[in-house]
């Protein structure tokens, strides 16, 4: 009767525990997929889910005109010649949407 009163209070220790490592918090950071700020390291690269059509409306909703050129190069970095307020450049639109012009 010892040893069940025993292995069963190991059984509930041990399950108790592997309970209390499944609720701690992780402390990993993750990438969000679509960035609510703009990132200061972008264009990011990484796997891009935009079509072609979003990621021109996504350009175009950010004040750009004239969006040509637009391709996907293969670190997943859309990229195309448009203007801002009257001036013409090169953009990157990536993964998480950050906009930006080249200088």
């Amino acid at each position: 009767m010892k040893k069940i009163a025993l292995l069963s209070t190991g059984l509930l220790l041990a399950a108790s525990g592997a309970f209390a490592q499944s609720e701690t918090p992780s402390t990993s950071q993750t990438t969000p997929a679509v960035n609510t700020e703009q990132n200061p390291g972008a264009p990011i690269a990484g796997k891009n889910s935009f079509t072609e059509s979003q990621a021109k409306s996504r350009l175009e909703d950010a004040g750009y005109t004239d969006v040509t050129g637009l391709k996907l190069d293969d670190q997943g970095v859309w990229r195309a010649t448009a203007s801002k307020d009257g001036k013409p450049g090169n953009v990157s639109l990536d993964f998480q949407g950050n906009i930006t012009l080249a200088k």
